[in-house]
């Protein structure tokens, strides 16, 4: 199931640092990163193995998540914030700001075949 977690992070006059060591409870396989999104959405899928975490890194952007029991709306409103998703969890990112940078890391390399692209039913 989608949940968000609260990253640690130091602020001090020099600035803030956040960190991700031993947050993602997955070996990382591929980085990437959205960005310059104009209205339309992202996404739209699920995967058959894919975990995620996601990182709004600057500016917000919201991923409406149903995991076929649920649906939900999670803002990523701050770079504070990782939002990690499961296979099952078929996910539309959208919203986002003008300045807005998404980081997703993924546990398996870009396999085309990894992804299903046919929503549940709306959940009861």
């Amino acid at each position: 199931m989608a949940h968000i977690i609260n990253l640690t992070t130091f602020k001090d006059t020099r600035g803030i640092l956040t960190v991700l060591d031993q947050v993602v409870d997955f070996e990382i396989k591929r980085l990437f990163y959205i960005y310059a999104v104009d209205d339309s959405d992202r996404g739209g899928h699920r995967h058959h193995n894919t975990r995620q975490a996601a990182i709004c890194i600057q500016g917000s952007c919201q991923i409406t998540n149903n995991d076929g029991k649920k649906s939900e709306v999670f803002d990523l409103d701050s770079p504070e914030k990782c939002l990690f998703l499961e296979p099952e969890d078929w996910h539309v990112m959208h919203n986002f700001s003008k300045d807005a940078i998404l980081l997703v890391l993924a546990s398996t390399p870009f396999d085309p075949k990894d992804y299903i692209y046919e929503p549940y039913s709306d959940p009861v």
